[in-house]
């Protein structure tokens, strides 16, 4: 299986720097596949997974993203992540909370401005709330 290069990186630091066969992005107009010899270009991304294929036969690696930029060149994709969240350290308990507190914000914002922050907040959670509940 031909590969290409991926790199995923936050604001803190480089996460990850492999090869992989395929890479599934949610971009904000719907998930997209990236696979060697991908067409260059760029997209923000929305709340939700990204899937890594390192080769065929391999375990999916599963990450979510709360959003950024992907940039696909001739010779691999990088992700620029807002903040990524690992599946296996959600408590799904806490995230409900923080999801109640989130529409609390939202009902409670005085300006465009914190309701854009609480929409936005509110937003990742449903999303990563959605993934943990498939």
């Amino acid at each position: 299986m031909e590969t290409f290069r991926f790199e995923l990186v936050s604001p803190e630091r480089l996460l990850k720097d492999t090869t992989a066969g395929m890479v599934i992005v949610p971009g904000m107009d719907g998930d997209f596949g990236v696979l060697p010899g991908h067409s260059p270009m760029m997209s923000s991304i929305r709340p939700g997974i990204v899937e890594i294929h390192e080769n065929e036969g391999s375990e999916v690696e599963r990450i979510f993203v709360k959003g950024g930029l992907a940039q696909v060149t001739p010779t691999g994709l990088t992700i620029l992540a807002e903040e990524v969240i690992q599946l296996s350290d959600v408590d799904l308990s806490d995230l409900a909370d923080n999801i109640v507190a989130a529409r609390q914000n939202l009902d409670t914002a005085v300006d465009d401005v914190d309701k854009a922050r609480a929409t936005r907040e509110l937003g990742w959670m449903e999303a990563l709330s959605q993934v943990m509940s498939h």
